[in-house]
């Protein structure tokens, strides 16, 4: 993939990774998100799950749009081939997937960038601007 983003320098002269304005990073389970949910344990099922149509539509749009796509999965590198194949299958565009995300759940993910989270309830659709209470560090 060739890099969207550009290099630029704080005022310590570091070089940070910026996107272009309204270009987003998405990282996006695969397993109960895109598709029907397959525990690792159970890989002879990964190649025939059911994909989730809307999933799919959204997803591609992105891409389109120019966004930045990439899978995190919990999905260990033994489950590459059969994960690219699944993907291919069923026309997913994405940049990259990026494997051994930590199972469990209850993820709270802290950076120094901006991060917005959005849980999966079933349907994927654009976004839209909503009010919530988040859990933040104590100034």
């Amino acid at each position: 993939m060739t890099e969207k983003f550009t290099l630029k320098e704080d005022a310590q002269g570091n070089k940070n990774p910026i996107l272009p304005e309204g270009v987003k990073n998405y990282l996006i389970d695969i397993d109960g998100t895109i598709g029907e949910d397959i525990p690792n344990e159970e890989p002879e099922r990964m190649a025939t799950a059911e994909v989730f149509p809307d999933a799919l539509a959204q997803v591609n749009k992105w891409y389109d749009e120019g966004h930045v796509i990439y899978f995190f999965t919990s999905r260990t590198e033994a489950h590459r081939k059969v994960t690219e194949q699944w993907l291919k299958k069923h026309g997913f565009k994405y940049h990259g997937i990026i494997f051994g995300k930590p199972r469990g759940g209850n993820y709270h993910w802290i950076d120094n960038h901006i991060v917005k989270a959005t849980r999966y309830k079933g349907k994927f659709t654009d976004f839209v601007l909503k009010e919530e209470t988040v859990e933040v560090f104590n100034d």
